[in-house]
C-alpha cells in the first residue's frame, strides 16, 4: 500500500481509481454492485470519498473488478495533457481568484475540465472562463436534482421522460 500524507487523500485516490476502472471497462454503478456484492450506497460513498473503506470492502471491490487491491491505490499523476491545459489556460487561476463565488464547491476534476476548454482561436478569455464555469455549475445543479428525483417515487417517471427526450434528440440527429 502507498504512503498517504494528507488526511482524506487515501479516499480520494481510491475514488479516482474506481472512477478510472469504471470508465475503462464501461461499468455502471449497477455493474459494480453486481460484480462486487457490495451495496450501491457503499460504491457511491467510495466515489464521493464519503467513507473510509475497510480492508474487506477493498478486497471485495478489487476482486469484483478483477484487479489487485494495489490497483485501487495507484498514484494519480497529472497527465501531459493536463499539464499542457493548465499551462495554456493561465488566466483561469486569475479568474478563480477574482470570482471565488463562481467556483464554490468545485473539485479538482471540475477545474481540470475547465482548464481543458478552449475558446475561439485558443485559450479562454476571462468572460469565456466565467461562462464555462457558470454552465458547468448549471449542469451540476441539474444533475443534483436528477439524483434526488432518482431516489424518490418519481424515478420511473423521470426515466421515461429522459428516454423520450433521448429518442427525440437521437432521431433528430439521425435524420439530419
Amino acid at each position: 500500500m502507498i504512503a498517504i500524507s494528507e488526511p482524506g487523500r487515501e479516499s480520494a485516490v481510491i475514488a479516482a481509481n474506481l472512477r478510472r476502472l469504471m470508465a475503462t471497462d464501461g461499468l455502471t454503478y449497477d455493474d459494480v454492485v453486481a460484480a462486487t456484492g457490495l451495496d450501491e450506497r457503499t460504491i457511491r460513498g467510495l466515489i464521493r470519498c464519503a467513507n473510509n473503506p475497510h480492508a474487506r470492502t477493498l478486497n471485495k471491490l478489487a476482486a469484483g473488478l478483477g484487479v489487485p487491491v494495489d490497483e485501487l491505490f495507484r498514484p494519480i499523476a497529472p497527465s501531459a495533457a493536463l499539464r499542457f491545459d493548465r499551462a495554456t489556460n493561465g488566466l483561469v487561476e486569475e479568474v478563480v481568484t477574482q470570482r471565488p463565488e463562481v467556483f464554490a464547491g468545485w473539485a479538482e476534476g471540475d477545474f481540470n475540465e475547465l482548464y481543458s476548454r478552449f475558446g475561439t482561436g485558443g485559450a479562454l478569455s476571462e468572460p469565456g472562463i466565467v461562462a464555462a464555469a457558470e454552465a458547468m455549475n448549471a449542469k451540476r445543479a441539474v444533475l443534483t436534482q436528477i439524483s434526488v428525483i432518482l431516489e424518490s417515487d418519481e424515478s420511473t417517471l423521470l426515466a421515461e421522460f429522459v428516454d423520450m427526450l433521448y429518442r427525440r434528440v437521437t432521431e433528430r440527429v439521425e435524420v439530419a
